[in-house]
């Protein structure tokens, strides 16, 4: 009798060991679900080589596809971001990380104001507009860049209609990579200081941020490149970049 007894509780303290840690796993950043979010006039495919870095990494990886030209922010994130989100999750309480291009992290933020993640992991915004972009102010009332950007893309200015303004300050860590290069001179006229073609380094810049950095990459092209793959997994496991170590001549 006192045999079976020791065998109980010892099979009760092994289930609750495994319990505890199967939920201990599930919480650290670095071990949950990373979800993807492309950034306006694009497509997940945009996002697939970051997605190919990040499994190879061991993380799990949902790459969102949304249709973000035809609605305005709000209903992006509430009818198709959130769903899919939730569908790629399955239940877990694990927290949720993200990598986002450009308007993809202006998405992030909204759902965090609004309370629609549950639990929020760490954050990597790639050239996000966080204070809006002078480039939707100067052609923001066009017929084209209209039909080309959809209501969400007249959302992402820097007047009083801007989205991003109206967010404030994150809640969970974020780490905000952007670049210096264009490849758009003629939108590059319409930014003030340094720009990537479409945001400038200083608009890309939030409150409360955890870790920025600037490298020579392109609006366009800034999620495909291998430093930013490599600072963005970096950031994802410690929460911080890696910064460039100085010259010691």
């Amino acid at each position: 009798m006192v045999k079976q007894t020791v065998v109980v509780v010892l099979l009760v303290i092994f289930s609750v060991t495994v319990q505890a840690q199967a939920i201990q796993d599930e919480t650290q950043p670095g071990k949950s679900m990373v979800v993807l979010l492309h950034g306006l006039a694009r497509s997940s495919s945009s996002m697939n080589k970051m997605q190919e870095a990040l499994d190879k990494e061991g993380f799990e990886t949902c790459n969102v596809d949304y249709p973000s030209t035809r609605h305005h922010i709000a209903e992006l994130a509430t009818d198709y971001i959130v769903p899919k989100i939730l569908e790629c999750t399955n239940g877990s309480i694990a927290p949720i990380n993200f990598v986002t291009h450009s308007m993809g992290g202006i998405i992030v933020r909204y759902l965090a104001k609004e309370g629609l993640i549950s639990l929020m992991g760490r954050v990597v915004m790639l050239s996000p507009p966080n204070h809006g972009s002078e480039v939707v102010d100067v052609l923001g009332s066009s017929w084209l860049f209209n039909w080309v950007n959809g209501p969400a893309g007249n959302e992402l200015g820097t007047d009083g209609n801007s989205m991003p303004l109206q967010l404030g300050p994150p809640d969970f860590d974020v780490g905000i990579i952007t670049g210096n290069k264009s490849i758009n001179l003629i939108n590059s006229a319409m930014i003030d200081g340094a720009d990537d073609g479409k945001v400038s380094v200083e608009n890309a810049k939030l409150d409360g941020m955890k870790d920025f950095l600037v490298l020579p990459v392109t609006h366009t092209f800034i999620m495909k490149d291998k430093t930013v793959i490599k600072q963005t997994i970096h950031f994802l496991e410690s929460g911080k970049f890696i910064k460039p170590v100085a010259s010691s001549n």
